[in-house]
């Protein structure tokens, strides 16, 4: 996602399964010392979906409308966008929307109670999602704030189940100073406590670099949590192990749509089940 100031003024297993599954334990994370940043929310107002891609893949291609793969069109924004006209951006076709609601367990996005009303009654399905920070606190700690702070879940036809926005360490080291195993461990304990308080499974947002490099690769979790995965080309290309297919594709960081491109892969009926936790 380019940097603009202009621009970024902006599915039910046990937690004893889940762990099982991936060989961990679904207690609190304990970081080992020395290995936070010294602060590990530095600039929380700077950081949404995509934000450090470029500088670890390179991946700052902005494509034009008429590249844009098949599916339903959607975006995703955050305070950076600043006021954002969603009748507008219905009238231009997106279907779908996630709106950055939390960081850590101290930040809520400024602009986003106005994003997720007027996204709403402008007729959009959307999803707030919580960028996480794992070496701050622990994944329940932020699934509890993040729910309690936008991440909430109803069955509305219009409510996406929250999205755990997991990538690059914006602060510092890449996996946030933790190891694979440290970092599985923080992201069970954050899907089953926001499962806890929602009864739904997160989206996953990441990159197959990062979730390979942070976690091992693990396919744990690809039979609850839908995939959205960042990738700004023509292609989607390799999917992070256990998941056959993406549900969302963050495709172009700029485009028809304020804030980055995505498209849902399915129909408006499965994006709407998806919304309603139905078949």
């Amino acid at each position: 996602m380019a940097a603009s100031p202009r621009r970024r003024f902006g599915w039910l297993r046990s937690a004893t399964t889940l762990a099982a599954a991936v060989g961990i334990a679904t207690v609190g994370l304990t970081v080992p010392a020395g290995a936070a940043t010294p602060n590990p929310m530095a600039h929380p107002e700077r950081d949404w979906m995509g934000s450090t891609i470029a500088a670890h893949e390179g991946q700052r291609v902005t494509i034009t409308p008429k590249l844009a793969p098949g599916g339903l069109p959607g975006l995703d924004v955050s305070h950076w966008q600043g006021t954002i006209n969603w009748t507008t951006v219905k009238n231009q076709g997106a279907k779908f929307a996630y709106i950055k609601a939390t960081e850590g367990t101290t930040y809520r996005d400024p602009n986003f109670s106005a994003n997720y009303t007027d996204a709403y009654y402008a007729g959009l399905v959307r999803g707030a999602y919580h960028f996480a920070q794992p070496a701050s606190s622990s994944g329940a700690a932020q699934a509890d704030y993040f729910a309690a702070h936008g991440g909430a879940w109803s069955k509305d036809n219009q409510t996406l189940p929250g999205m755990l926005d997991i990538e690059y360490n914006p602060n510092g080291s890449t996996c946030y100073g933790i190891s694979q195993a440290a970092m599985r461990t923080w992201i069970t304990a954050f899907l089953n406590e926001y499962h806890a308080k929602t009864t739904r499974w997160a989206t996953i947002y990441t990159t197959t670099d990062w979730w390979t490099t942070c976690t091992g690769n693990t396919s744990a979790y690809a039979g609850n949590d839908p995939l959205d995965i960042a990738r700004y080309s023509s292609s989607v290309g390799t999917l992070p192990a256990g998941w056959g297919f993406y549900t969302f594709w963050q495709w172009a960081d700029g485009g028809t749509f304020p804030g980055d491109q995505d498209v849902f892969n399915g129909s408006a009926a499965r994006l709407l089940a998806l919304a309603n936790n139905t078949p």
